[in-house]
């Protein structure tokens, strides 16, 4: 299964980052830098399923730092484009994030029943389910920049992103933290 998610994860980094470049999109772009930091934490997944707590928690406390990162770098790139203000293309915004977030409800389908199993497969569930929020926060803005013709909702997505990256960030981090305290 996390074969599955790793594959779809990957896939659709490479599509969501393409057409975020090419629509000018911080929305899709913060999105496809998820896609590309699931496919990561769903390796190092695979990579621990069967080693020690100590092993699962540290991978848990990597993907907290990559989800960190992403929250730096999807605030990073608002400020830039606040500045360029580039009006990004609502057709490619709405298409892609449509794709997107089905390929994320068939993930999150899958990881669901194992939410539980370990912090690790917790921390997994967890990206997909912020997977799902940004997916349609990235819906919600092609809408609105259709609608305005502004470069606005795009940064408010991205900064909403950025936004969500850091909390979930911050709970990976302190629940791993703790549990490899715990099995020291």
């Amino acid at each position: 299964m996390l074969w599955i998610v790793l594959v779809i994860n990957a896939v659709m980094f490479v599509v969501e980052f393409g057409a975020g470049f090419r629509a000018a999109s911080l929305s899709l772009t913060g999105d496809s830098l998820d896609m590309l930091g699931d496919a990561l934490v769903y390796a190092s997944s695979l990579y621990v399923i069967n080693k020690s707590v100590r092993a699962q928690a540290g991978a848990a406390f990597l993907k907290g730092v990559i989800m960190f990162l992403f929250a730096i770098a999807v605030f990073a790139r608002a400020s830039y484009q606040l500045f360029a203000g580039a009006s990004p293309e609502a057709s490619i915004m709405g298409v892609i994030g449509v794709v997107a977030l089905l390929a994320n409800l068939f993930c999150l389908l899958l990881l669901t029943r194992h939410r539980q199993d370990n912090l690790n497969m917790s921390s997994v569930w967890l990206c997909s389910r912020n997977d799902i929020i940004a997916n349609t926060s990235v819906l919600a803005a092609a809408v609105l920049v259709s609608l305005t013709h502004s470069i606005l909702p795009d940064l408010a997505v991205g900064l909403l992103l950025t936004f969500i990256f850091a909390k979930s960030a911050g709970k990976v981090l302190s629940q791993s933290w703790q549990e490899m305290q715990q099995v020291q």
